[in-house]
């Protein structure tokens, strides 16, 4: 529908996501046209830990220039300015508390968004529509039907979008799938992603009054409505499900999203059943499993996620490995993925960790040491926004990978059972209910619209 401009600088401000019930998306903003030696501009939504070292990767990157920062948390919003300030050589970014600022400017040509997970989705799709790229930090979605509706608005608006699954960036990563791709390996009939990370108890704390000028409702966005809780904001969302998928979602979409690649994206599952629940931390205030075990029908392979959070002894691959010529001790590698042939066996290691092909005898017959993706995945997406062309990480692949977790997680919310998918029209087929687990429901004027 062609809207007037006052109609649209109305419906613009209607409300901090841009969204309302039922509104009409707003008309694109055609993003500036870059030559292929101009300055990038990009700004941050999110200044927490992922957010500031993300941001921070962009302000040191040649031809890139960091031009406005948001948060809805002014002490940490004007420590990050001060720090973005340094290493632009004073060149101070404008720092907001409201996005629709950043998506307003003309001196912002991209959006680096690492807001809570509940937000990733909607400021994704507000962020095309004003004609900004976009890089969005892992999981995309909080579930499958906002993540579509991202993929949609991604081609709609003609925008690059890059999902954080850096991954998809590094060099070792397109040897391992080179080297599946010959048939070295043989037949495959069993991939195994591992997520096994030690944890504790989770404990929540009284609700109380949010700081003074802290706009928590803002915070919540699509989420339901809740009193304010320290723990939540303080990290705390992650084990509940109004915000997160579980540490699955958060940190094994990485080698989730791996998995597929290397694999050439296979076609999505016929099938998902689930196991598991709160075993290590019974009684706690946590939502989420501390252990899951994830079965899906694939094609003729069958794909596994395991994930926990209490072996102490399991280990994320250390920087000394992704800096340096070194494979991680693979049995108590807590991140990685296990690709089983008929001829051969893969191991790889995300961010970093490499990979080896063996054979029967422990023998090494192919490897490649890995190095961290997050400085290529940079470059790609600067060099897509210039060119035009998909960045590694576009959400039409990312979705994929983000989906297998989403059903993961609603095979063991609907009580560890099994469930047959119709992956054409993202539905579950012998379920109503667990179709219920694939969209948000009460997201009132924050929710994401129908059309996009």
């Amino acid at each position: 529908m062609k809207m007037t401009r006052r109609r649209m600088l109305a419906a613009s401000t209607k409300t901090m996501a841009g969204f309302t019930a039922g509104a009409v998306a707003l008309t694109a903003r055609p993003g500036r046209v870059l030559g292929a030696n101009e300055r990038v501009n990009i700004s941050l939504i999110g200044c927490g830990g992922r957010g500031s070292a993300v941001i921070g990767g962009f302000a040191h990157d040649e031809g890139v220039q960091v031009t406005m920062l948001c948060d809805l948390h002014a002490d940490r919003l004007r420590s990050r300015q001060r720090y973005i300030a340094s290493v632009q050589g004073n060149l101070q970014p404008e720092a907001v508390n409201d996005m629709r600022k950043l998506f307003d400017s003309k001196d912002v040509d991209a959006v680096v968004i690492a807001t809570p997970d509940q937000w990733h989705a909607p400021a994704t799709i507000m962020a095309c529509q004003a004609g900004k790229d976009v890089y969005v930090e892992k999981p995309p979605s909080h579930n499958v039907w906002e993540g579509r509706k991202m993929v949609e608005a991604a081609r709609k608006y003609k925008r690059i979008v890059q999902v954080g699954t850096q991954n998809r960036s590094a060099p070792y990563n397109f040897k391992a799938r080179d080297y599946v791709k010959s048939g070295k390996l043989g037949t495959i009939h069993l991939v195994k992603v591992y997520n096994l990370k030690s944890g504790g108890r989770f404990t929540l704390g009284p609700n109380s009054d949010p700081p003074k000028g802290f706009d928590w409702k803002a915070w919540l966005g699509p989420a339901p409505a809740r009193p304010y809780n320290s723990r939540i904001f303080h990290g705390g969302w992650h084990k509940l499900w109004d915000f997160s998928g579980g540490d699955m979602s958060d940190d094994g979409i990485h080698q989730v999203d791996l998995a597929m690649m290397v694999l050439g994206d296979p076609p999505m599952p016929t099938g998902v059943s689930s196991t598991g629940g709160r075993y290590a931390f019974k009684g706690d205030d946590a939502e989420v499993p501390d252990t899951l075990v994830s079965h899906f029908n694939m094609d003729g392979i069958a794909w596994v996620h395991e994930m926990t959070n209490y072996p102490r002894y399991m280990k994320k691959i250390a920087g000394d490995i992704r800096d340096n010529d070194k494979f991680p001790f693979w049995p108590h590698c807590a991140t990685r993925i296990e690709i089983y042939g008929s001829k051969e066996q893969m191991v790889i290691g995300r961010h970093g960790g490499g990979w080896q092909a063996m054979t029967s005898d422990g023998k090494v017959v192919a490897q490649s040491y890995g190095r961290r993706g997050d400085e290529p995945h940079r470059r790609n997406l600067v060099e897509c926004i210039k060119s035009r062309k998909m960045a590694n990480g576009d959400p039409s692949f990312v979705h994929r990978s983000q989906t297998l977790v989403h059903l993961g997680n609603i095979a063991h919310r609907m009580g560890n059972i099994h469930l047959k998918y119709d992956a054409k029209k993202e539905q579950f087929t012998n379920n109503d209910a667990a179709n219920k687990l694939l969209k948000r429901t009460g997201e009132g004027k924050y929710r994401i619209p129908d059309e996009v």
